[in-house]
């Protein structure tokens, strides 16, 4: 039996977001995440049919269970029903943690998206397994919230005692500044799709957060 990564063990977190990858590349992709050290993926196809995120998660679960990677799937526990995948992530707007837990049927990670101190506590309070917490900078992914900024990764991390994974624009160039503002865990969206060498990224990004000795 393949023992699976833990959560407390997670620090890079990939997002293949099919806004920015084709179906048709998206095993490759995670494949090359895998290969740079990405600890956790969440598979994400915002308006994309049921059907064919089934399809895919399937396709992609066979690869990240070989390597102990949990696989997520974004906002659909419709998913989780039909595929074995490890979790379900969900915004401030989709259904609630314990929805989702009744609607998937067995033991799955529930993640939430929190864009403040104050829904960082209430995921905490829906025993949420870990938070999202959002955007820090601004992103596309993410038009419609305001930046948090760097100010408040110290206090999310001292009030909350779930993994916290900042994201939001997050790509090298910034990324020691966000593990200098607290941060521990970090989730990356467009800086890993839309990099030249996805396996070089994800290493260089798993070295900031976990220097090597």
């Amino acid at each position: 039996m393949i023992k699976l990564r833990k959560l407390s063990e997670c620090q890079l977190y990939g997002i293949l977001d099919l806004s920015y990858v084709d179906n048709s590349e998206a095993l490759p992709v995670a494949e090359g995440m895998i290969k740079g050290g990405v600890d956790l993926i969440q598979l994400r196809g915002k308006e994309r049919p049921i059907e064919e995120l089934v399809d895919l998660a399937a396709a992609l679960h066979e690869l990240t269970v070989r390597s102990s990677t949990p696989l997520i799937v974004n906002d659909h526990a419709e998913v989780a029903v039909k595929i074995p995948v490890e979790g379900v992530h969900v915004g401030q707007n989709d259904d609630s943690i314990e929805t989702v837990r009744q609607k998937v049927g067995r033991e799955v990670l529930v993640g939430k998206s929190s864009h403040s101190i104050e829904q960082a506590l209430a995921a905490q309070c829906e025993r949420a397994d870990y938070i999202g917490f959002g955007p820090i900078f601004a992103t596309p992914t993410k038009p419609d919230y305001q930046p948090i900024g760097l100010k408040e990764i110290e206090t999310a991390h001292r009030v909350v005692t779930l993994p916290i994974f900042c994201i939001g624009g997050i790509k090298i160039a910034n990324l020691e500044r966000v593990i200098a503002a607290g941060a521990r865990r970090v989730a990356i969206v467009s800086g890993l799709l839309k990099a030249p060498d996805i396996v070089e990224y994800a290493r260089c990004c798993k070295n900031l957060l976990n220097p090597p000795n």
